[in-house]
């Protein structure tokens, strides 16, 4: 029997607390660039689908948004029908005990968003590092540990950009950047990484 997801909770908030932390649509830009993906997208933790949607309007693939929670994932459901969106995938899944079930080298952008604080969160960007091609970008957006922040895990298990960066180099990325994420996500900080 495959083990449970191991998170260190910090609890969703409301659906509209959690959105009124983010410009989710200008954020995926930044990750992803005017241009969009060229390919599959794969979100671990699509939550209510904040960034899934704007994910799914800047790619020409397939965005696979994987959740433990089905109530997340339902949500996920219920926003693409919303949006007529034909291009999400959102899937419920223990990615931290399973993987993500999706093949070697397939997808475009793997986006990894308030999940570093994991147990083990270099296997978590090994399997990123699997699915993506060569080539393929890797975003990361965490909770800053250096401001109060209304909501997110407790400072004491927040990583710092530097422990993410090292993380991600760990796991086999590389040409890892900073991402300016002042103006749309002022309680996090964002990094970008290729395989």
């Amino acid at each position: 029997m495959p083990k449970p997801l191991k998170i260190r909770e910090s609890g969703m908030p409301e659906e509209a607390a959690w959105e009124s932390f983010f410009d989710a649509g200008a954020a995926i830009e930044q990750l992803v660039g005017a241009e969009g993906v060229a390919g599959d997208v794969v979100e671990f933790g699509c939550g209510y689908g904040t960034f899934t949607i704007p994910a799914a309007l800047r790619t020409r693939g397939i965005v696979t948004a994987l959740d433990i929670e089905t109530a997340m994932v339902d949500r996920t459901h219920q926003k693409c029908r919303d949006q007529e969106l034909s291009n999400v995938h959102a899937e419920v899944r223990d990615f931290v005990a399973q993987g993500t079930g999706l093949g070697d080298g397939t997808q475009a952008h793997a986006m990894i968003f308030n999940l570093l604080h994991i147990e083990q969160p270099v296997a978590l960007l090994e399997e990123a590092y699997r699915v993506l091609r060569d080539g393929g970008r890797l975003s990361v957006i965490h909770w800053r540990s250096d401001i109060p922040t209304p909501r997110g895990p407790s400072l004491a298990i927040r990583p710092t950009p530097g422990q993410c960066r090292k993380w991600i180099a760990e796991a086999g990325f590389r040409d890892v950047e900073a991402v300016d994420f002042e103006s749309c996500c002022p309680y996090h900080f964002a990094l970008i990484a290729r395989r």
